[in-house]
């Protein structure tokens, strides 16, 4: 039972996500953009899959269970390493994957003290809707990247005095460039909202997680 259909998904979002900063070493840009992009959202329906799957065929088992949040904690913590390190947008990034990052180290941490009673912090909704903001937030940072950086190649060699046209919008023979750059900012100012939504309820579910782990901590017990 070991490697069922839903293990197999699991360890293939797991080995997705170093391949996600592998994708920015071989790969010029925007085309390490759209693989990334391509590589995230894909690893990322894996993760419904395979846990619909898991239940739906009766095939939970205690790797699946184990692998599952190490592959979603993997993919997010390294997606948003490559963002913050490539993104033109980082200083507006770094404080709320900082808190993410933070998060996941400070609840891995309790849930390897507590050992046998980490059962205690088991998985609740909004730590499902927490990953899945964040997971949404980081494909549409990807998808800045690849905006912005289609507008960077399309501008490249071109008269500063036609470049400085096609953005004020009166060449409108170069309308798709016009649509790049107003995608790139929407995509841009989405992507930073989200991060910072999903910063929130990662703070309120690590405090959560915190107050259940307390009485296990305490000296008295």
């Amino acid at each position: 039972m070991m490697w069922t259909v839903p293990n197999i998904l699991t360890m293939l979002r797991l080995l997705a996500a170093p391949g996600i900063a592998v994708m920015f070493l071989y790969f010029a840009r925007p085309f390490a953009d759209w693989y990334a992009l391509a590589l995230f959202v894909g690893a990322a329906i894996t993760d419904w899959f395979d846990g619909y799957l898991a239940r739906s065929w009766k095939q939970e088992t205690k790797l699946g269970a184990m692998l599952d949040p190490i592959a979603d904690k993997a993919m997010v913590i390294i997606a948003l390493m490559v963002i913050v390190g490539y993104s033109s947008m980082s200083p507006w990034l770094v404080l709320p994957t900082t808190v993410i990052m933070f998060r996941e180290v400070f609840v891995s941490g309790l849930r390897e003290y507590l050992g046998d009673t980490a059962g205690t912090l088991k998985v609740t909704a909004l730590a499902k809707w927490k990953t899945t903001v964040q997971m949404i937030a980081i494909a549409v940072l990807f998808a800045q990247g690849v905006f912005e950086h289609y507008l960077g190649m399309s501008v490249m060699g071109m008269d500063e005095q036609i470049v400085e046209g096609i953005l004020n919008g009166s060449i409108t023979d170069e309308i798709g460039l016009w649509w790049k750059k107003i995608g790139m900012i929407w995509t841009g100012n989405a992507g930073i909202a989200l991060l910072w939504i999903a910063a929130a309820l990662t703070l309120i579910t690590g405090w959560d997680y915190l107050n259940k782990a307390l009485p296990h901590l305490s000296e008295e017990t």
